[in-house]
């Protein structure tokens, strides 16, 4: 009787174990890499043709001020997978692995709410660059064992799989009855832009140039590349959503659908304007978020693992900066949103071969803080010269010099692009020039402004433990 009784409550303990997984939601977080918003019709960019993607955000809800914590793929990834920001997890430098005593999302989903979590798709960069291609700091990395962030996983990708064959393949890998994370990271739309979407190539004489860029045919050309290949990442998320959909998973899996940072042009990545940090971020949840729903809170690639971690019952770490938006997605009437998001520049790519030309392309130290109106960008190394990370020798960037050099570019491309040294601080009233082209700092009328900036600058500077020195003492 005793033996029987024992085994009853194991068969109950066990059984309510996996009612408990069933009730947490799957969640498919599909990222896109090199994508600013609002390149993606459902922002209202009537030049690009993505009507699957567009589906998802009718399907949920859009978020219009999504920004990153970084402008490059690195530190970015390394704020949506710890809540923190790369300067305070010590990932400043583009090769630097995530330490090993950071915990980080998958940790705490699987240790503390039994998730099974795999990595798909483009590779995840948060284990330092292989060592084929960085011979020296690879040999450190592997000397030291420093390489430790597949060890937080229950599936990596090993085999260069296709988008639909990468969910397909981990899917039959997830354990009956457990809840998933799947981190499916896609190749489109990074430079080079190689792909055409079903459409065809988009028009470049009949694209709207946005107004940071200035309109020549190289631009043109170079917008029409890159139209094209995230209307070619639009055909891979609808074979993505139907897979999900015919494993019956719909309904009971989130999606989240965001870019990793910027757009690889001037003023996009690599930078701290909006167009190198703010993102497009779709969220689809069956049943609890409202279908149509868009939003202008300021949301921080930050946030990312907080609000996960809230979703499945964890409680995010003290140390986390990040905050939870769940009662955003709720539409819960206590939520509130943030002031402030923080965004930062370090090293792009290799550390190595940067001498004796340094410009901001692999290498500019620059933090900037952002409200709903106004952006504060601090430069601390301002005298390198500007150029775009990826497409510095594309058509658009060479036609820009070409005209700079003759003379007939315009002033205010000329002042953005071509000024030396750049000024240490940068003030933008985005209400009245989003393009963040006229420089406000020293305008008495907006002092005020300029010092609040600076104060919740330094703040988050000391707090995060920053290496550079903070604007105000």
């Amino acid at each position: 009787m005793k033996t029987m009784k024992i085994g009853l409550l194991l068969m109950f303990f066990c059984l309510f174990y996996n009612l408990a997984w069933a009730a947490k939601p799957n969640v498919l977080f599909l990222l896109s890499d090199d994508h600013s918003a609002p390149f993606l019709g459902a922002y209202g960019n009537k030049d690009v043709r993505t009507p699957n993607i567009d589906q998802l955000a009718s399907e949920g809800i859009r978020f219009d001020r999504m920004f990153v914590t970084s402008p490059s793929c690195v530190p970015s990834r390394v704020g949506l997978m710890t809540g923190r920001s790369p300067i305070a997890v010590r990932m400043g430098r583009f090769t630097s692995p995530l330490p090993a005593d950071i915990a980080a999302l998958p940790d705490l989903l699987r240790q503390k709410a039994g998730y099974f979590f795999g990595v798909g798709g483009r590779y995840y960069h948060l284990d330092g660059p292989p060592t084929s291609t960085s011979p020296e700091v690879g040999k450190i990395l592997d000397e030291h064992d420093l390489r430790t962030f597949a060890d937080r996983l229950d599936y990596v990708q090993t085999s260069g799989l296709g988008p639909g064959a990468a969910l397909t393949a981990f899917l039959d890998m997830v354990p009956a009855g457990k809840p998933w994370f799947f981190w499916l990271g896609f190749d489109s739309p990074h430079h080079p832009w190689d792909h055409i979407g079903p459409l065809g190539m988009p028009d470049a004489s009949r694209l709207t140039v946005p107004g940071y860029l200035p309109d020549l045919p190289g631009v043109r050309n170079d917008l029409a590349k890159y139209i094209a290949e995230i209307e070619y990442l639009d055909l891979s998320v609808k074979n993505v959503l139907a897979i999900l959909s015919q494993r019956g998973m719909a309904n009971n899996t989130i999606v989240v659908f965001m870019g990793d940072n910027g757009l690889a042009l001037p003023h996009g990545k690599g930078t701290l304007y909006d167009p190198g940090v703010n993102v497009p971020m779709l969220v689809r949840w069956p049943g609890v978020v409202r279908p149509g729903r868009t939003t202008n809170e300021l949301i921080s690639g930050e946030d990312f693992t907080p609000t996960i971690l809230e979703i499945a019952g964890v409680i995010p770490p003290e140390e986390m900066s990040g905050v939870s938006f769940l009662k955003l997605l709720k539409e819960n009437s206590a939520f509130v949103g943030r002031k402030y998001v923080f965004t930062s520049r370090t090293t792009h790519g290799g550390d190595g071969g940067m001498t004796p030309y340094v410009s901001t392309i692999n290498f500019d130290l620059a933090r900037a803080v952002r409200t709903a109106n106004y952006k504060l960008i601090y430069n601390t190394t301002p005298h390198q010269p500007v150029g775009p990370p990826d497409s510095y020798l594309d058509p658009s960037w060479l036609e820009m010099k070409a005209a700079f050099a003759a003379g007939t570019l315009q002033q205010k491309f000329v002042k953005a692009y071509f000024t030396k040294p750049r000024p240490t601080y940068e003030l933008y009233k985005l209400d009245t020039d989003p393009n963040e082209l006229n420089n406000l700092s020293g305008n008495s009328q907006y002092a005020q402004v300029l010092l609040e900036l600076k104060q919740a600058l330094t703040e988050k500077m000391v707090l995060d433990w920053d290496f550079l020195p903070t604007p105000l003492k």
